[in-house]
């Protein structure tokens, strides 16, 4: 397969471009720093250069054409402030999926984030509740468009070596979850068509990362 991940930087995406590599995919890393190219190029991936914060849908599209899956991993960050989690969050997810729906790339794959169904319980002028939303504005974009989409929320990150061992389902509750997991959660999203057109939430638990899968 050949994958394009938005955010190829990212500590996620690393993880997973390594993955996929290892496993014999090509990867390409979308990435607007070209300082970044060296760690991807370790992990196994080659990078394309480009702002989508900047861009247009066609540049956008050129560098997903001929891919067999995108996936979007990019987000503004925490220390980011309001304007720009809108125009990651929400406005980079956009462009990207409809740049894979321009470039004829069905499977779609976009990092989601636990909590957007809490929003309203929340303070609608704190940074996290603006995250939020734009996230689940990103969600609903998605879910719009001709695709073969799946939303992946993960719960709280850490860096922990991975377990394989998840709890993958419509509705997991809170809990944590490792990198490693997340990545190779991804990984086997690409290829597994029973996730298309679902929103999973994924917390550590006690099936393996290939048998949580299958079950879907």
């Amino acid at each position: 397969m050949r994958v394009v991940i938005a955010g190829g930087h990212g500590q996620i995406a690393l993880r997973l471009t390594k993955l996929l590599a290892g496993a014999g995919h090509q990867v390409v890393g979308l990435v607007r720093n070209p300082a970044h190219e060296a760690d991807v190029a370790a992990a196994g991936g080659e990078i394309a250069l480009l702002d989508l914060e900047q861009a247009d849908v066609d540049a956008v599209a050129k560098v997903l054409s001929g891919a067999d899956v995108a996936i979007f991993a990019a987000g503004a960050g925490a220390g980011s402030g309001n304007a720009r989690k809108d125009t990651v969050d929400r406005g980079a997810a956009a462009l990207f999926a409809e740049a894979s729906e321009r470039a004829g790339v069905r499977r779609h794959v976009q990092v989601g984030s636990m909590g957007v169904d809490k929003i309203a319980e929340l303070d609608p002028e704190e940074g996290f509740t603006i995250y939020l939303k734009a996230k689940l504005a990103a969600e609903d974009d998605l879910r719009a468009r001709d695709l073969d989409w799946t939303v992946l929320r993960p719960g709280h990150l850490t860096d922990d070596a991975g377990t394989d061992r998840v709890l993958l389902a419509d509705h997991t509750g809170n809990g944590r979850v490792t990198r490693d997991d997340v990545a190779a959660v991804l990984a086997g999203l690409c290829e597994t068509p029973a996730a298309i057109g679902r929103t999973l939430e994924l917390i550590a638990g006690e099936t393996s990362v290939a048998d949580a899968l299958r079950g879907l």
